[in-house]
């Protein structure tokens, strides 16, 4: 089979994040991402679990693959498939190509698939779509790179993910600490109006837990998905500020220690056949 990939098309402006942070700070994270990934790792699996029964694609595309930690549970789940890894963060790409799993490791945008259309039978994304501020785009570009009967398996995040955080912010001043998420009801507009056949679409919440505050922002930044919003404060963070933090965030606590609440959405879309 020939590689699906082409020229990549230039970068295109974006708003919410800028896609050239969000790529930078996954790039700088590949080296400490797959230590502290246990919500990624299960929320991914659970995506693994979605996938249609009989599903064999010929062609199958790890979109914003990261790592490829799951790059390599789908080259060891189709085994007769051919398998694309495809990232906007290239110090991710360099980090997952030496751990192999995909025939070919490309640099692009969800939102401007580098792929011919039908090139492929399965696009899986796992906790990546919600770094892209149209999610349309990215459902025009599945459905167009994808098989008639093809699949589109995907889990991202929504409103009201790391709302602990958010709140414990909003009692100490009014500036944007922790990353904005679409809707859930924005995802299940988008998807019903894609033209792909909605096989499931639901919003699950995952909740973590820390001994302290220190260990979860530790954690985002390690992941690379710390603050990224335009109107983030600048510069350091006072040591009263973070102290207030601290405060706010104890009224959470629970017996498991510091909750942080992800809004995790599954979708699984098949493209009709002709």
């Amino acid at each position: 089979m020939s590689d699906p990939a082409t020229l990549i098309p230039a970068s295109v402006e974006s708003g919410l994040p800028d896609k050239r942070q969000v790529a930078a700070s996954f790039s700088r994270a590949a080296a400490s991402y797959d230590a502290v990934a246990e919500l990624q790792r299960a929320v991914g699996n659970a995506l693994i679990e979605r996938l249609p029964t009989g599903l064999q694609p010929s062609c199958w595309l790890d979109l914003g693959s990261g790592t490829g930690y799951f790059s390599r549970t789908l080259a060891s789940r189709f085994p007769a498939s051919e398998g694309l890894a495809l990232d906007i963060a290239e110090g991710m790409l360099r980090y997952a190509r030496p751990l192999g799993g995909a025939a070919a490791f490309v640099a692009g945008d969800a939102e401007y698939l580098p792929l011919r259309g039908e090139s492929v039978g399965l696009i899986f994304s796992s906790l990546a779509l919600q770094w892209c501020e149209d999610f349309a785009a990215v459902l025009r570009e599945a459905a167009r790179v994808l098989h008639p009967g093809g699949v589109f398996a995907f889990s991202s995040l929504c409103s009201g993910t790391l709302q602990e955080l958010r709140d414990s912010w909003q009692a100490v001043d009014g500036f944007a600490h922790v990353n904005r998420f679409r809707s859930f009801e924005t995802y299940q507009q988008l998807c019903a109006s894609s033209g792909l056949g909605l096989v499931g679409l639901d919003v699950q919440p995952q909740v973590l837990h820390f001994p302290e505050l220190r260990q979860l922002t530790g954690e985002l930044k390690a992941l690379g998905a710390h603050n990224l919003n335009p109107g983030r404060p600048g510069g350091l963070t006072g040591r009263a500020r973070i102290r207030a933090l601290i405060d706010a965030y104890e009224r959470f606590r629970t017996p498991s220690g510091l909750p942080a609440t992800y809004q995790v959405v599954y979708g699984v879309l098949r493209k009709e056949s002709s």
